[in-house]
């Protein structure tokens, strides 16, 4: 159940505009009626195989703008409910756009084979389909839904195999956690803390130019072919990733490296432990 539950949300990060590096465009605040899934144009299915290699294309390339689900983040819009990919049929919308890009909107061409990009519009698809599956449906959870899991275990899972505790503590930022948090937009916040109504702690990134000279900011926008970062004196600068050596301090890529870990079990436990944080513990 939490698979169908989860994959609605999704980390994404917003980039800064500079000359360099043109900045994406923020999703419509439409209202949740106005991004319905829309209805497909075909009822094509594709092999599991095929949608699995999209999966892990898509994460690779177009996660960093609309989430490694296709959900959309901050920088790019949800694809499951795109009128295009609604209309599109077996990548002929989608693949020019790839192909191109949209540099107009921050969207920087790729340079795929045909094999991978037919993998990309099978995932995209997928994605929408499932989307669509659960349109006009129950997409909203009971927080008894929830209630199934072991705090005792959810403890210990955050505080060994997890890791959670490295960055986290019941007496500090999750004190009174569970006051705040309820049900499903917990859970939504334990997966994807940067998701839709969570709050972004910006990555850090270190580049190191072909002279040894380091230099560390907050990542303002990164591609396969631009680094950019606002330095300690809050000036943009930007290069080509080819041209340096990068490396990213993401406060966030804990969660992430978490998710294809989780079990069901692992996930309902710690939730199960999280909703006992409901008074702020002291040290």
């Amino acid at each position: 159940m939490l698979t169908s539950i989860v994959v609605l949300f999704t980390l994404a990060q917003a980039p800064t505009a500079s000359p360099a590096a043109p900045a994406p465009q923020r999703p419509s605040q439409a209202s949740p009626a106005a991004q319905s899934t829309p209805k497909r144009a075909s009822n094509e299915t594709y092999p599991a195989e095929q949608v699995r290699a999209g999966a892990t294309m898509f994460a690779a390339q177009c996660g960093f703008c609309h989430g490694r689900d296709a959900t959309g983040g901050q920088t790019g819009p949800d694809l499951t409910r795109s009128t295009l990919v609604a209309e599109d049929a077996r990548g002929d919308k989608i693949i020019p756009v790839v192909r191109t890009g949209r540099p107009d909107k921050g969207m920087p061409p790729f340079n795929l084979s045909d094999a991978d990009l037919a993998a990309l519009v099978a995932f995209i698809h997928d994605q929408q389909i499932k989307a669509e599956s659960q349109q006009g449906g129950r997409r909203a959870v009971d927080e008894s839904d929830l209630q199934t899991g072991d705090a005792r275990a959810g403890q210990a899972f955050f505080n060994g195999a997890g890791g959670c505790a490295r960055c986290h503590s019941p007496s500090g930022d999750l004190a009174d956690v569970a006051a705040r948090l309820k049900g499903l937009e917990l859970l939504q916040r334990m997966l994807y803390p940067s998701g839709r109504g969570g709050a972004r702690t910006p990555a850090k990134a270190t580049v190191t130019l072909a002279s040894g000279q380091a230099i560390t900011g907050r990542l303002a926008y990164r591609d396969e072919f631009l680094i950019a970062i606002k330095d300690a004196e809050g000036w943009q600068r930007s290069w080509r990733t080819s041209d340096v050596k990068v490396t990213i301090d993401d406060p966030l890529e804990a969660h992430a490296a978490l998710l294809p870990k989780y079990t069901d079990t692992d996930m309902h436990n710690v939730l199960a432990y999280l909703q006992t944080l409901r008074q702020a513990v002291k040290p």
